[in-house]
């Protein structure tokens, strides 16, 4: 093995390119000049539930609710970002320069019931918000930028709270015909004072939750409405889909990294590239001190679409673990290099987008065709990629994201249908062993390896096209699971909780007394036989059966 430079450790000169030093202010993210931005940091604490938080009863997606148009209400709020033209120009820090716009109706007193909205901040999204009802509200999230589609995360803060009412809420334009709330997901409530007080953070809340059909004036959209009673008097709470990670909270994290001078040891932290508003994409690498020959490789990357933030939550818990001083986490480190883009599309996270990047389309369908001015962090990823094949073999590459309309976790993987019999065997076994590590949680009977064409541009099929056998997309539910002995929603721990079983089974698919390995090999064929009606030892197979076949 080379010998490593005292000067510069194993890094060379870049072994450590922190967001900012230990003590020193983070960097401030960078938004499109159109965007009014709030002068207050927003945090939240972290917090795990005592009990889980089960699925609510469901009213189905075809009932809908008598709920009043928007013209017969009162808009209490209206942001909206000025668009100059249809495409992204220019990013400054802060936003749009020039004093706030108010885009708040005013209370008339302190008997005023109205609640106050605001989402002019980090990966918020709220538009509009129309008072119909003394404690009614309907709701317009705002299209991803430069789009007129896309509406699906949701971040807003509301102030003026009472306590006694119960508060109904609809989101009117929400894009998606299926969702999780159709199938007892609920809305993520933070208060304040419960934070403050008690040191409660992000919880499940609402009855009554409905997702159904718009109006006949707009057919193409959905509804989801929920009602909720806040837990105190002239509180500030928040609403979510699910667990809000922003730009700022990975750089928090990373500054956190480079403080540690153990963990600085074996991860070195870089810029991959700069996004189109100039935000910083960054590019981890962990490996164990002392050289890189021999060692096979495994890339990593998250939140392509920014409204998935649990993937971000399930890449902070395989950080954590990596990084750790666990024995398998040292073991890792000496038998593999890591490369880990933690968060791709930092612009979409900041702006509060639910799928797109600056350049207003899904980078996760830009993969071989993307320019490095249009998609940077896609560009610079996958050119990365192929300097690393060009030195040694990646064993693996997973992309963390998140899905909307089916519960559990599980993974997309690449099948043409082409290949032999053992090759497509080969594909599915690392999902299989990552469902025996964490029964409770994922689902193999979810996973899907068809090549769909309309797929041909994520980064799972661009990777697999350059090489990597083994080329996953693992999707994690806004929901939870409904593999345990009762379905209940995931938490933040649940989300990390996936990083170290990522771990656990890539050490049981590696490991190279391979027991385990043919175990599962000969299992997913008796799968696959008995999906497609093989009979034991009759001497049929599925393998010239087509990918679509197979999952049909």
């Amino acid at each position: 093995q080379p010998t490593r430079h005292s000067t510069a450790g194993p890094w060379g000169s870049h072994r450590l390119c922190c967001p900012s030093s230990a003590q020193g202010p983070l960097p401030a993210p960078r938004w499109p000049v159109e965007c009014e931005v709030i002068k207050e940091t927003i945090e939240h604490i972290e917090w795990v539930p005592p009990e889980p938080e089960p699925f609510c009863p469901t009213a189905g997606l075809e009932q809908a609710l008598d709920t009043l148009s928007e013209e017969q209400g009162t808009v209490v709020y209206n942001s909206s970002p000025v668009l100059q033209g249809s495409c992204f120009t220019r990013a400054r820090v802060g936003g749009a320069p020039g004093p706030l716009s108010s885009p708040a109706t005013p209370l008339e007193g302190p008997q005023d019931t109205t609640l106050l909205f605001e989402s002019r901040f980090e990966s918020g999204n709220l538009q509009k918000a129309v008072k119909v009802g003394p404690y009614e509200y309907v709701l317009t999230l705002r299209p991803d930028l430069y789009t007129a589609k896309h509406t699906q995360w949701f971040y807003f803060r509301i102030q003026n709270t009472r306590r006694d009412p119960l508060y109904r809420f609809t989101i009117a334009n929400m894009a998606k015909p299926k969702s999780l709330y159709g199938q007892g997901l609920q809305p993520l409530l933070y208060s304040q004072r419960d934070a403050q007080s008690h040191g409660v953070g992000w919880r499940r809340v609402g009855s009554d939750v409905r997702y159904y059909r718009g109006s006949t004036k707009e057919p193409s959209t959905f509804r989801l409405s929920w009602t909720v009673r806040f837990p105190h008097d002239g509180d500030t709470c928040f609403f979510a889909p699910c667990y809000p990670y922003t730009y700022s909270d990975l750089q928090r994290y990373l500054r956190a990294l480079a403080a540690d001078p153990a963990r600085s040891q074996f991860c070195a932290v870089q810029p991959l590239c700069r996004s189109l508003a100039g935000n910083t994409v960054y590019l981890l690498t962990i490996t164990s001190p002392g050289g890189t020959a021999g060692k096979r490789a495994v890339v990593v990357s998250a939140r392509a679409h920014p409204g998935e933030s649990g993937g971000s939550w399930a890449m902070r818990g395989f950080l954590d673990f990596l990084l750790s001083t666990h024995v398998d986490a040292q073991l890792l480190r000496r038998l593999f290099v890591f490369k880990v883009v933690p968060m791709l599309n930092p612009d979409g996270v900041v702006v509060g987008n639910s799928r797109c990047s600056l350049a207003g389309r899904d980078p996760n369908r830009t993969y071989g065709t993307a320019l490095p001015g249009s998609f940077p962090g896609v560009w610079h990823l996958q050119a990365m990629v192929q300097r690393v094949l060009a030195e040694r073999e990646v064993v693996l590459y997973c992309d963390f994201h998140g899905h909307s309309r089916k519960n559990n976790v599980f993974m997309y993987g690449c099948d043409s249908g082409g290949a032999s019999a053992g090759t497509r065997l080969r594909q599915r076994v690392f999902p299989l062993m990552l469902s025996k590590n964490a029964p409770d949680k994922f689902s193999f009977p979810s996973c899907k390896f068809q090549v769909q064409k309309g797929k041909e541009g994520t980064g799972r099929v661009s990777m697999w096209r350059l090489g990597i056998s083994h080329s996953y997309t693992l999707e994690v539910a806004f929901g939870g699971s409904t593999l345990g002995e009762t379905s209940s929603h995931f938490t933040v721990e649940d989300l990390k909780s996936l990083g170290p079983l990522l771990c656990d089974t890539l050490l049981d698919f590696c490991d190279p007394v391979p027991a385990k390995f043919q175990r599962c090999l000969a299992e997913v064929d008796a799968l696959l036989r008995q999906r497609m009606g093989c009979k034991p030892g009759c001497g049929s197979s599925w393998s010239n059966v087509c990918p679509s076949e197979l999952e049909s």
